[in-house]
């Protein structure tokens, strides 16, 4: 995996109201830790990075970071980034410094590619177990996502974890018995038969008459009326 560098800086505002007065002057508050580091507090350029992740192929992002005032580089993950819930703005960042020399293990994208057997001919459906794969590599191994042919898939096939060929310098873990894609069978829509001697009933229409002139018929009333005759003067 490549590297994408990135400069940052030291933060000395903590807890929230820190925070968002890190984020009024356009930056993202950050946290760095290690194995053999001290965790320390960041600043990153809101829009530096935010183009950084979007431009980026995949969420495994291998950063060269620079900190401001530092004479050395660190090599670095991107752990996590959170989002606001409603606004979807970054709130903050999380990273993971590491050594070239040191395997790290993390979750990894799995991407299917080609149309199985089973959904060309036979009408299934390509259904993902699972979306990420757990793999050990060194950092300059790590796949930013690991793609899997599934062409061969028939209807009812499963293909598990120890079925998938990891990408060189890549360990895959996990349940090897553990299904990745699986080709599901077509689903059937069941017709609803009536009970022996049950008869489906029709709902009943009430339809009122109407005269000539489109006014309802008169009732039994007021046929009754009609036929008293006149009162004598």
């Amino acid at each position: 995996m490549k590297t994408v560098a990135l400069k940052a800086f030291p933060r000395s505002l903590k807890r929230r109201k820190g925070s968002k007065a890190v984020r009024s002057q356009g930056r993202i508050p950050a946290s760095i830790y290690g194995k053999s580091i001290q965790p320390a507090n960041l600043e990153l350029d809101a829009e530096v990075f935010d183009d950084l992740v979007h431009s980026a192929h995949s969420e495994v992002i291998l950063l060269d970071l620079s900190v401001e005032g530092e004479s050395s580089k660190r090599l670095v993950l991107v752990q996590e980034v959170q989002h606001h819930a409603l606004s979807g703005d970054m709130l903050h960042v999380d990273l993971h410094e590491v050594r070239p020399d040191e395997k790290v293990t993390l979750r990894v994208p799995v991407e299917s590619t080609g149309e199985p057997v089973g959904v060309k001919s036979g009408g299934g459906t390509l259904e993902t177990v699972l979306l990420k794969l757990r793999v050990r590599a060194f950092p300059g191994d790590l796949p930013e996502n690991i793609l899997v042919d599934v062409s061969g898939l028939v209807v009812g096939q499963s293909l598990h974890i120890g079925e998938i060929a990891a990408p060189a310098g890549v360990e895959i873990l996990g349940n090897k018995n553990l299904s990745v894609f699986t080709c599901a069978a077509p689903t059937k829509e069941e017709e609803v038969v009536p009970a022996a001697g049950e008869v489906a009933k029709q709902p009943e229409m009430l339809k009122e008459k109407k005269g000539d002139d489109g006014a309802p018929a008169p009732g039994k009333d007021a046929k009754a009326e009609e036929k008293k005759p006149a009162a004598k003067k």
